[in-house]
């Protein structure tokens, strides 16, 4: 529907230049994201930085990783080395996460992840754990499926050498993927059809027809509230599925200020009534203009009641406190932007779609079933399921 390919990962010229809609973050674990980066001609390794995991605040606290070894090796080393933690808050989150493996990282149905963090310290909680959840559920963790999340963080610890490493994009998110992956579906022969909404997607006879063109098979590629729209007539119970999908979204701020550095790009911050960003980046560190940083709030549902531009002050008030002396001028503030729609609520229980709806139609995108929150990689995974099953049968 949109005039550029990308979804809620792309690229938007403003006022302010162009800037990504948000600000993404991948993991080594991501294996299927990155073999479609390489597919499309895109070479991860040039526009990705790639650095062992951080949870690192401005005061120096918090989780650091290094990428020698196993990701699960080198997460227990990390959590030893963390000396602003007493020994008893450490071994307790050692002895917790050993806990989750034993189980082989499953849990009851209907645990958060505030219920799998029961009984760790609050410095643990408030420095690691709800900024991993923020990060990878976009929930709160009081909220968010302990299920999903133990997941992630089993493909991060135990998927081998580099899993856990965190890969920051230096390039656009247009050049990231999108783009390539227009160049490279043109290259192949494939038509491509922007700014077009889909009306109508009717059976016809052992085919389709969508908007009156046949075609063999679909792939609703779109998002949950347009698939569940046009499957509506053909599969009712899965329509509702998508339907009753919620979603969280995630404000970004941009702001800037001269002659801040930070020790790595990404830095978490200490999630505040008074202060709602968990996240900050360095743009100029990861090939952004200089002197600018993108602040992000997940879970935004509160601030957006308040008015983006009332986030976005929040946000300011926030930076400055956290970063004494910068942010200061009434310039500060670049640019503000909501994705009111960024991730689906990713709560226990959550009943996602199915990838088969019908004969010859199958959904994808990060809200079909499946075992990843609403990320990149939960997206490419779902178009490999949604093409084999139009192949299985």
């Amino acid at each position: 529907m949109a005039d550029r390919p990308g979804g809620r990962a792309r690229s938007l010229d403003g006022a302010a230049g162009r800037l990504d809609n948000g600000q993404h973050i991948l993991i080594g674990a991501y294996r299927e994201t990155l073999a479609l980066m390489r597919t499309v001609g895109v070479d991860p390794d040039h526009c990705l930085r790639r650095s062992p995991l951080e949870l690192r605040h401005p005061d120096g606290r918090g989780l650091m990783m290094t990428t020698a070894g196993h990701p699960a090796v080198a997460f227990g080393a990390g959590v030893l080395r963390a000396r602003h933690w007493g020994l008893r808050d450490r071994l307790a989150l050692l002895a917790k996460a050993a806990g989750w493996g034993g189980r082989g990282f499953r849990c009851a149905e209907g645990a958060t992840v505030a219920d799998l963090c029961t009984g760790l310290p609050a410095v643990v909680i408030r420095e690691v754990m709800e900024p991993l959840c923020v990060a990878a559920l976009n929930t709160p963790m009081a909220q968010a499926s302990g299920q999903v999340f133990l997941r992630v963080l089993r493909d991060a610890l135990f998927s081998g050498p580099g899993a856990s490493d965190l890969l920051l994009p230096t390039a656009s998110l247009d050049d990231l993927l999108p783009a390539p992956a227009q160049r490279w579906l043109l290259a192949q022969g494939a038509r491509l059809h922007l700014r077009r909404r889909i009306q109508a997607l009717v059976r016809y006879d052992r085919n389709w027809q969508v908007d009156g063109q046949r075609f063999d098979d679909v792939v609703l590629a779109c998002t949950a509230k347009e698939a569940a729209r046009l499957a509506s007539p053909h599969a009712s119970g899965w329509s509702r599925a998508a339907a009753d999908i919620d979603y969280e979204p995630i404000v970004t701020v941009w702001l800037q200020t001269p002659a801040l550095t930070w020790p790595h790009p990404m830095m978490a911050l200490t999630d505040a009534p008074a202060g709602p960003a968990q996240f900050a980046f360095d743009l100029g560190e990861l090939g952004g203009p200089k002197d600018s940083f993108a602040f992000v709030v997940s879970g935004a549902a509160p601030w957006l009641q308040q008015g983006v531009d009332a986030a976005a002050q929040a946000v300011l008030a926030q930076a400055r406190v956290v970063f004494p002396g910068h942010f200061q001028g009434d310039d500060c503030v670049l640019t503000a932007r909501a994705e009111r729609r960024a991730t689906f609520s990713c709560i226990p229980g959550l009943r996602r779609p199915a990838v088969r709806i019908a004969a010859g139609l199958v959904a994808a995108g990060d809200h079909v079933a499946g075992p990843y929150p609403a990320t990149l990689e939960g997206a490419v995974r779902s178009g490999r399921l949604a093409i084999d099953a139009l192949l299985d049968a």
